[in-house]
């Protein structure tokens, strides 16, 4: 079942608008970020654990959702850039940070580049580095969002996210995710394939100073435990968590887990 945020709003950045939504409450704000193709309407799917009375903003990604693209190029730091300039505008300079696949490369980028923006941090099914064949296996995928049909791309999509028992049990939020990978542009959706073919934040994630989890479904093969692991070996004091019985979208399959989250942000 989803759940509305409260109000929608936007900031104007040199390059555009980046859009966000948010539901007001209290605490240090909780910021969410999306998955590469979708936008900040999944977490509605997440928000009944993840907001309990906090302030959550969930944003949408350059290029994402109501979020304008100026069609040039970008990379995972520039992404993260966006994300301190929404906060600086909305006068936040502290805030518990949650990111999921792409969302997570942003968040452990934002994280390390400004370690005192970030308290708590829960990196989600996630990695800072693609390994040896990134670029090709990416460029790849960025061909195919490029050239094939939005609906084309669904079942390599689909079955990476979720477990088939999932697909079974929960189809209204699996139809949920994919009409915001429908809607979103097959020409974003492939310059952040680049940007993840170029994306290494090994060198970077050392610096991290924020409380930090890493967390993967005990089934992802998108990005692997052994990914969550290494983030948690490479960040100092980080702790690693494989969740069972789920897959790459584990955060939307388990609300144990996202549960378990959000203590994890809240502490």
């Amino acid at each position: 079942m989803t759940a509305q945020f409260a109000e929608t709003g936007s900031v104007t950045l040199r390059w555009g608008r980046l859009a966000y939504r948010r539901t007001r409450g209290e605490g240090s704000p909780t910021v969410l970020l999306h998955p590469l193709a979708l936008d900040s309407r999944m977490w509605e799917l997440a928000l009944g654990e993840l907001g309990g009375g906090r302030d959550v903003i969930a944003i949408d990604l350059r290029g994402h959702g109501s979020s304008d693209w100026d069609g040039e190029p970008f990379t995972i730091a520039d992404l993260a850039s966006d994300v301190a300039g929404l906060l600086q505008s909305l006068s936040i300079d502290r805030c518990d940070l949650a990111g999921m696949s792409m969302g997570g490369c942003v968040a452990m980028t934002l994280a390390a580049s400004q370690p005192g923006l970030v308290r708590n941090l829960a990196l989600c099914d996630t990695t800072a580095w693609y390994g040896a064949e990134a670029r090709v296996n990416w460029e790849e995928r960025a061909r195919a969002a490029e050239e094939k049909p939005r609906a084309e791309l669904l079942p390599f999509q689909t079955k990476r996210w979720f477990s088939e028992a999932f697909r079974e049990r929960s189809p209204e939020a699996v139809a949920h995710v994919v009409d915001i990978f429908v809607q979103t542009r097959g020409d974003v959706h492939a310059q952040a394939c680049r940007a993840l073919g170029a994306f290494d934040a090994r060198p970077a994630i050392g610096k991290i100073t924020s409380r930090t989890l890493a967390l993967t479904g005990e089934e992802d093969y998108a990005t692997p435990p052994a990914m969550g692991q290494a983030l948690a070996d490479a960040i100092p004091g980080a702790a690693f968590k494989q969740w069972p019985g789920v897959r790459h979208f584990s955060i939307v399959e388990s609300a144990a887990l996202r549960t378990y989250v959000a203590k994890h942000l809240s502490a």
